[in-house]
């Protein structure tokens, strides 16, 4: 289809695939990410001493039920930046944004993997949904004509906005997770 200014139309494949990939990739991630930690981390701090101990200590203290509630709060930035594209027929900042962020992300995991000499919990759907989606979700943009040129600058901006929004699901997840733990309060007073 053609948009009014003569060029190829940005379908919903496009913008609300960024979720739809998403999801996939989360989903390897919810399914490994617990169990891989307990098995590794003890390797991991060995390999790697120069790693503060409190990264350490951090990343073993996350449990599934933390981690699939941070993977929760993600989904609500992703879904945001998915709908801002679909809303502008790919031409909002947000949405170029993620999708950039999405690809780099898959790279980083990529590289995890290279540096851990193995799996890590997103490593598999990086090179088969991440990486393939996002130049595919690209290629359609640049058609499109809606594509906004990428400077090495907006990639790190893109990256320090995944991350910002990662620590940011996190604490989200540590507070209300840890708020649920705790035991109630009891309505008992002394007579």
């Amino acid at each position: 289809m053609k948009n009014s200014s003569g060029d190829e139309r940005v379908e919903g494949a496009v913008t609300l695939g960024l979720l739809a990939a998403w999801a996939l990739h989360d989903l390897e991630e919810l399914a490994t990410v617990p169990g891989w930690w307990r098995r590794n981390l003890p390797a991991l701090r060995e390999r790697y001493p120069a790693v503060p101990e409190a990264v350490w200590r951090r990343a073993g203290a996350v449990d599934g039920r933390e981690f699939a509630v941070a993977v929760g709060a993600m989904a609500a930035v992703v879904a945001s930046a998915s709908v801002a594209g679909a809303l502008t027929g790919g031409r909002s900042a947000a949405y170029q944004t993620a999708l950039g962020a999405f690809g780099l992300h898959g790279l980083v995991h990529l590289a995890q993997a290279g540096l851990v000499r193995g799996y890590t919990p997103g490593s598999a759907t990086s090179p088969l949904i991440v990486v393939p989606f996002t130049l595919w979700a690209r290629r359609r943009l640049r058609r499109a004509g809606v594509l906004r040129a990428t400077r090495p600058r907006d990639l790190a901006v893109g990256l320090g906005l995944a991350g910002a929004a990662t620590v940011a699901a996190h604490g989200v997840a540590r507070r209300l997770t840890s708020d649920s733990r705790r035991p109630a309060a009891t309505s008992a007073r002394p007579r």
